[in-house]
């Protein structure tokens, strides 16, 4: 397996200090805290080592603190309720001493019911598109240095715009974009596994569709962008080795704060998920 997909599994397999309580490990991505979507997705494998033949089809999270890549993350997972068909997981993310993370998750037994879903964007197919590093390679020497080191890291998953970015002069367009996504190499079975994963890289290239009827980017160095709270919901079996769209909107913007919804289509058309996160956005203080 490839040497960064295999550290994110490592990442994301926590020790078990009791039956209810758990340690995980960080990585720095480049970001000044630690990622977002590590903490969820480690949260997430928390909650899921404590439920039995269900899976995750919500969860609802805030981010409260800034996490520490130097010190290990605590959680603790509170089993709210387990019912015939649901069951109900709260989890708390500690270090040192002081809540930096909560999370509420619901899991279900997998049972047939009514089943409709929105249809696919019709977009063009990963394959052609260019991964979304081409379009930073030259601009790398003239961003500011926590941008250039932001974009310089390798990441477990690559990523391919459908809309060609322009990361300097973006110019104001309407709050909507696509991009595919997929792990870089094949991963073990296993659905618990690939929501984590998916949890995970949902938080990427969220927040950021936020900005685009204001002309600015992240990679210019003059925002501070941070998330507030994310929520997803779980339609679908799916896989993050194969081919996923995420199709991104943003409907509102207003209080230093941003608000973006997302739907995740796999390469058939099948809806696999959805998420909505609300962040903070300000200019940057210089």
């Amino acid at each position: 397996m490839n040497r960064l997909l295999a550290d994110l599994l490592k990442v994301m397999t926590l020790e078990r200090l009791e039956l209810d309580l758990f340690r995980g490990e960080s990585r720095d991505i480049g970001s000044p805290q630690v990622f977002g979507g590590q903490v969820l997705g480690q949260a997430l494998v928390a909650a899921t080592g404590t439920v039995e033949e269900r899976v995750v089809h919500s969860l609802h999270a805030y981010f409260l603190r800034r996490g520490d890549f130097g010190a290990p993350i605590v959680y603790e997972v509170d089993r709210a309720r387990d019912g015939n068909h649901f069951s109900t997981r709260r989890v708390v993310a500690i270090q040192h001493g002081e809540q930096i993370f909560n999370m509420s998750a619901s899991f279900q037994t997998p049972e047939a019911g009514l089943d409709h879903q929105s249809a696919m964007p019709d977009v063009a197919p990963p394959d052609g598109l260019a991964p979304v590093e081409s379009y930073y390679a030259d601009l790398l020497p003239t961003l500011p240095p926590a941008a250039r080191r932001l974009l310089e890291l390798k990441r477990p998953f690559e990523f391919r715009p459908v809309e060609v970015p322009n990361p300097l002069n973006p110019g104001k367009l309407p709050p909507r974009r696509h991009i595919w996504f997929r792990a870089i190499d094949r991963l073990p079975d296993g659905e618990a596994l690939h929501r984590s994963l998916l949890a995970y890289v949902s938080d990427y290239n969220l927040l950021e569709t936020a900005t685009m009827p204001h002309g600015v980017s992240f990679a210019s160095g003059k925002l501070v962008m941070a998330s507030i709270d994310h929520a997803m919901w779980f339609h679908r079996p799916v896989r993050v080795d194969d081919w996923l769209l995420y199709a991104t909107d943003s409907p509102s913007a207003s209080g230093a704060r941003g608000f973006a919804r997302g739907r995740i289509f796999a390469t058939d058309g099948r809806l696999v998920a959805s998420t909505c996160q609300e962040g903070l956005i300000r200019p940057a203080v210089r």
